[in-house]
């Protein structure tokens, strides 16, 4: 059964940092796409961050929505099926819940560059409130 379960998620003042996980289980992560996705109220579902790593010890790719660029930073450690989300200077605009999901499809990489809120997977999410 496929899970995927967020951590980190929390209140904190603008220029603050936080670190979310997703803790995961059921699929082949190391073939996934995985990535990050946050709602805002009244907002559609956007994609932050995404992370594809060609299997057999190739290459890791890594794509980020333009809002978090040099700010937030995705990674994940592929002996603990886990997936990080490292947040920095964050801003009211980044305030919301936050999605992890994962893509087992034929293309992965596809899904990964496009960051659309498509994924096969998804977790329950965690929030993320950002006060000026």
């Amino acid at each position: 059964q496929v899970s995927l379960v967020e951590s980190g998620g929390g209140s904190v003042q603008a220029g603050g940092s936080l670190r979310l996980s997703c803790a995961t289980s059921g699929f082949s992560y190391r073939r996934s796409c995985m990535g990050w996705f946050r709602q805002a109220p009244g907002k559609e579902r956007e994609g932050v961050a995404t992370i594809y790593t060609v299997p057999g010890g190739g290459a890791t790719y890594t794509y980020f929505a333009d809002s978090v660029k040099g700010r937030f930073t995705i990674s994940q450690d592929n002996h603990l099926n886990t997936l990080y989300l490292q947040m920095k200077s964050l801003t009211p605009e980044d305030t919301g819940m936050y999605y992890c999901a994962a893509e087992t499809g034929l293309d992965p990489m596809t899904k990964c560059a496009r960051r659309s809120p498509d994924f096969g997977y998804w977790g329950q999410g965690t929030h993320v409130t950002v006060s000026s």
